[in-house]
């Protein structure tokens, strides 16, 4: 099959969608299909790149100063139509419901190419972000639901990572107009495995070997809520010689450093920075345990990561953290904000040995039911049925069919084309 992925967060952002988009593409190609990824540009112009197995073409994109490492394309329709009607695919599978993905969905629909898209939006990761909106974040985090709710509704099939991930459709969900599948995003289990740490990560990175490591392993931006771990770190040194490692970067690090300084913590705190692939799987090793307060997760792939590592799992009850962690079996959930919670979790962890093995050991066998190759497998079944049922939709069409609904779009997507300089109004 040839696959077009439309992804406005795509590699190198790091995030969890960037983090899947990539996946799938490299997983669909290594089986033999041929990807094309379109995505933001990382330095403005648009171009074409090798990642590994399958092609990325980057469109003229400019900073989006609200999320770290994340530029954004808002007039990419040329760009985006050249390439549908260059590779020709079989199939679009768009990653979100912005710029790229809009134009993706337009022109799918146009030419009548089947349309998968996947709902990973939570309005909470822009929101939390925009604090000058805060007054504001409750109308328009509604206003996002229902916009996602109506864009979905264009494509052929809408897939969710999480059962979770489908409530938050809220009371839209009763007015989609499509089916709705849950596909885990999945990892790759041959990079997480258990095993020992590296000695050298330790002198690498500047971390203590004669104390258990709380990881988090993430971005950090506002909506994760770092300020949770980081205070519940201050209750268990109190009674507790222990070390918390955060790794990532993200537009709160510098109020996050700033509160361990102010709390008197920075000592036995870490935080790396972003860091490359490879140190990332070494430093998932290190922790006794992961520790999550994001209540804005559809999935958390960087939690699936750390359960493929063995490891047991303190996080939030909010979002989909509680279809991974599972309380009293592989790890503690503890309820929103509640840093006390977070830290008597930990706690009942790092305190016992038989726990952390019993819990990492259920933590592995729930990771393995998310490994990659039943998601590829899963979304390969899904293209051949939607291209299946296209080709037959098409076909049944009676001689000088019209789709009003597409007309109907193409009046409302002419407001993204003023100024485009387009032409062409086939």
């Amino acid at each position: 099959m040839k696959i077009l992925i439309a992804a406005d967060l795509h590699w190198p952002v790091f995030n969890g969608v960037a983090t899947f988009s990539r996946n799938l593409a490299r997983g669909l190609a290594e089986q033999g299909h041929e990807v094309v990824v379109i995505a933001p540009s990382q330095d403005g112009r648009k171009s074409k790149e090798i990642d590994g197995n399958y092609v990325i073409y980057r469109t003229r994109s400019t900073i989006f100063p609200f999320y770290q490492n994340f530029r954004i394309s808002p007039t990419p329709q040329l760009e985006v139509r050249k390439i549908i009607q260059d590779f020709q695919p079989d199939v679009i599978h768009i990653q979100m419901l912005m710029w790229i993905g809009q134009a993706a969905m337009f022109f799918g629909r146009r030419y009548d190419i089947p349309v998968v898209t996947t709902s990973h939006a939570m309005p909470e990761n822009l929101m939390d972000n925009l604090k000058r909106a805060a007054l504001l974040s409750r109308p328009i985090n509604y206003m996002l639901a229902d916009y996602g709710r109506r864009f979905h509704s264009r494509a052929d099939v809408i897939t969710s990572p999480t059962e979770s991930g489908i409530k938050l459709f809220g009371k839209h969900v009763e007015k989609l107009s499509r089916p709705v599948e849950v596909i885990s995003n999945g990892i790759d289990l041959r990079e997480y495995t258990p095993g020992p740490a590296d000695p050298a990560v330790y002198e690498r990175f500047g971390l203590p070997t004669d104390r258990p490591i709380i990881t988090y392993i993430g971005r950090m931006d506002a909506e994760k809520h770092l300020w949770v771990l980081i205070k519940a770190t201050r209750r268990l040194l109190k009674d507790h010689q222990v070390h918390t490692l955060i790794v990532g970067d993200g537009v709160d690090r510098e109020h996050m450093v700033r509160l361990a300084d102010e709390l008197g913590i920075s000592e036995h705190i870490t935080f790396t920075g972003r860091v490359s692939d490879e140190d990332k799987i070494a430093l998932e090793r290190v922790g006794v345990l992961y520790a999550i307060s994001s209540p804005a997760e559809l999935q958390s792939i960087a939690t699936l990561e750390a359960m493929a590592c063995g490891k047991p799992v303190v996080a939030v009850n909010a979002g989909a953290l509680s279809e991974l962690c599972h309380d009293g079996k592989n790890g503690f959930l503890f309820e929103l904000d509640d840093d006390e919670g977070m830290a008597e979790g930990i706690a009942k962890i790092i305190g016992d040995k038989k726990l952390q093995k019993s819990f990492g050991e259920e933590s592995l066998r729930i990771a393995k039911t998310h490994d990659l190759s039943y998601t590829l497998t899963a979304f390969i079944k899904l293209y051949k049925k939607v291209i299946k049922t296209k080709k037959a939709e098409v076909a049944a069409r009676p001689a000088g069919f019209v789709d009003r609904i597409k007309e109907s779009e193409l009046a409302e997507y002419m407001e993204f084309w003023q100024g485009s300089g387009s032409d062409d109004k086939k």
